[in-house]
């Protein structure tokens, strides 16, 4: 797994060149980061704002994809077109940030199903599609 370090250091690259991570993947790092560290992903704390920094674990972060996971699940079970890319987006910056070779999966057939099924059936979590791979056509828009 990536450390912190390693990740405000590409965070750091990233926004130099402009096409790294959006800033819906930001805010799920900035759970482990501290409110003095969000000017790095790009994010200003309102005033006043109270936060405390989760413990950046392997069990923390499989935490937080299990959950994103089975939102992804359920925006592309429902077609959601704009809201599961955007879940398939998150879901490979977790890959990247735990270093899995999914990070590289490339298949974006029915809103992403296939990369949810192997990242849920890889750390056992819920599998929506039973065994379905994902690319059915029966999951495609009507």
């Amino acid at each position: 797994m990536l450390t912190k370090e390693q990740i405000i250091e590409a965070v750091q690259a990233g926004r130099k060149s402009g096409d790294w991570m959006s800033s819906r993947d930001y805010g799920r790092l900035l759970a482990f980061f501290d409110l003095s560290q969000w000017g790095i992903f790009g994010f200003e704390p309102k005033e006043n704002a109270e936060h405390v920094a989760q413990e950046f674990t392997r069990e923390n972060v499989l935490e937080q994809l299990r959950k994103d996971v089975d939102f992804g699940f359920e925006k592309a079970l429902n077609q959601r077109g704009l809201s599961a890319g955007a879940m398939n987006a998150v879901v490979l910056m977790w890959m990247w940030v735990l270093e899995d070779e999914l990070q590289s999966h490339d298949s974006y057939a029915q809103y992403g199903l296939p990369l949810l099924k192997a990242v849920a059936v890889k750390y056992g979590f819920p599998n929506e599609i039973g065994d379905d791979e994902g690319d059915e056509p029966k999951y495609a828009c009507d």
